[in-house]
């Protein structure tokens, strides 16, 4: 297991109405998983794959003055924060809109050789469910939108008021781990007959009331989860990634990935076990790291996280895209 580095953020940022802004997790794993033992030695160029506002990659940089940073998000917002937020490492930071599935394109389209490190931190970030507008909350009223990148075209709407009722269940059931996935399809498609859903506070209010209060979430937490997997493709988009940081990472390059979901989990687990028994990874977390007490009372988000880390160990220009092609569960 990697060795835990003792520096710390500080404080997190202040967002709307007074609400932390982002505190990244995991931050003294993810740093020491990425850097190592030698900070200040250690140069060339990270990638941040997942940028958000920025908290890791701040961490990243103040911890290792010789190395640059190509921070990719697909969120403009997000950018738009993390740009403000890393303004002062100057030209030791290089933004750009992308998504992890085209990762490997962008890499290649910079020109940054191959990189010594990537991190990918999945699932959605505070700054989204924050914002009631961009509809991944199901506290908060907002439209049913829950796209990342808001040029794609299908949003939670779509998917809520279109597909059949099959393919609900099996949406809420393999994305969110929902076990009573069919009761629920059920329950959206009678009530879109009458009206068709548009808001998330609607949604919420009817799974609440078809499963019933009680238990440790919200009784809407599993299904939003997969709605928004679903619009973001994100299985798709971390198949991507974990082959473009296997095309692309130096020999002795560090790949930290933090999952949110079961099956993210599972797949990342199963991605380098592969790369173990063939001799491409080396792996530093025989079992996931998560998040101390401490960070989970301070950092709700925390409390599902699991870290793993691996470092590259023969890079070759044609593993990738083989290793990776079974693909996961297609999206409908």
């Amino acid at each position: 297991m990697i060795e835990a580095m003792a520096k710390q953020e500080g404080p997190a940022e202040p967002g709307r109405e007074g609400r932390p802004a982002h505190t990244p997790v995991l931050p003294t794993e993810v740093l020491a998983g990425i850097v190592g033992q030698d900070p200040a030695m250690l140069e060339g160029w990270v990638v941040d794959g997942t940028l958000g506002m920025g908290g890791h990659a701040s961490l990243i940089l103040q911890t290792c003055p010789k190395l640059r940073l190509l921070g990719v998000d697909q969120d403009d917002l997000a950018l738009t924060l993390a740009g403000e937020r890393l303004a002062e490492f100057g030209d030791r930071v290089r933004l750009r809109k992308g998504h992890l599935a085209g990762l490997s394109r962008l890499i290649r389209k910079e020109r940054i050789g191959r990189p010594v490190g990537a991190l990918f931190d999945l699932g959605v970030s505070s700054m989204q469910i924050d914002r009631p507008e961009r509809g991944f909350s199901f506290l908060e009223d907002g439209p049913l939108d829950m796209r990342m990148d808001v040029t794609r075209e299908r949003t939670a709407a779509d998917i809520v008021n279109e597909w059949d009722e099959s393919d609900l269940a099996d949406l809420f059931f393999y994305e969110g781990d929902e076990t009573r996935s069919r009761k629920v399809a059920a329950a959206i498609v009678e009530a879109r007959r009458r009206v068709p859903f548009q808001r998330t506070a609607a949604l919420a209010q009817l799974i609440a009331t078809t499963l019933g209060q009680g238990g440790k979430i919200h009784p809407a937490t599993k299904c939003f989860q997969a709605l928004r997997r679903a619009v973001n493709e994100e299985g798709e988009e971390l198949l991507g990634g974990l082959a473009a940081a296997e095309h692309w990472l130096a020999e002795g390059g560090r790949l930290a990935v933090i999952s949110f979901h079961s099956g993210e989990d599972r797949e990342v687990k199963r991605f380098f076990k592969d790369g173990v028994r063939d001799g491409r990874w080396e792996l530093l977390t025989k079992k996931p790291i998560s998040a101390s007490e401490s960070e989970r009372r301070m950092n709700r988000r925390s409390r599902s996280a699991r870290l793993r880390v691996a470092v590259r160990q023969r890079p070759e220009l044609d593993t990738a895209s083989s290793k990776l092609s079974r693909g996961t569960r297609g999206r409908r």
